[in-house]
């Protein structure tokens, strides 16, 4: 990303799958190097992080492009119960949450390490929040890998409790889970 280019969001469509693909793995095996080991990132990388389709049908997924159309970061929102993962995790089900009573998920946010730190996060997750408040919902929930902590925290989330997920391959992937209010 040069200084003089402005990176636009916009919604992630089918398409965008085998550049997001890309980034994903660039943005794990980049931003993770310093918190979780090489066996982590290649487990994580087949059981857990992965483009969930279901946000782009919905509408909930987008990404950020360069001025040539490169995908430098992604990431998105959803109404639906899942906290996290790919599709690779998915059941068949994914049942709607309550806006009145449940928070809506803050997921699968991937930014290229080329691109990281210039605070693209924080437009995604604006463009997320701003998109889950017009839907009724009043807080925001998810799991961030380590190395997103800091940024979540710096835009409010607060951590309600740190988990392993252990991966079919019986590697364990810490996690935390976090939440804010919307306003």
């Amino acid at each position: 990303m040069s200084p003089s280019s402005t990176p636009r969001v916009r919604l992630a469509t089918h398409d965008d799958l085998p550049a997001l693909r890309a980034l994903i793995d660039r943005s794990v095996r980049g931003l993770s190097a310093d918190v979780y080991d090489a066996r982590q990132i290649d487990s994580a990388l087949v059981h857990v992080f992965g483009p969930d389709t279901r946000l782009i049908d919905d509408g909930t997924y987008y990404v950020i492009v360069d001025d040539g159309g490169a995908l430098l970061a992604g990431g998105g929102w959803s109404r639906r119960r899942t906290l996290f993962g790919g599709d690779q995790m998915k059941g068949v089900e994914d049942p709607l949450l309550d806006p009145a009573t449940e928070p809506a998920r803050i997921r699968a946010f991937f930014v290229d390490p080329s691109a990281a730190r210039r605070g693209l996060g924080r437009r995604l997750l604006e463009t997320c929040r701003d998109a889950a408040a017009a839907a009724g919902f009043r807080s925001l929930a998810l799991a961030a890998t380590l190395p997103g902590v800091p940024l979540y925290a710096a835009l409010g989330f607060v951590e309600v409790e740190r988990f392993v997920q252990v991966m079919p391959d019986g590697v364990g992937l810490p996690l935390v889970r976090m939440t804010r209010g919307i306003a």
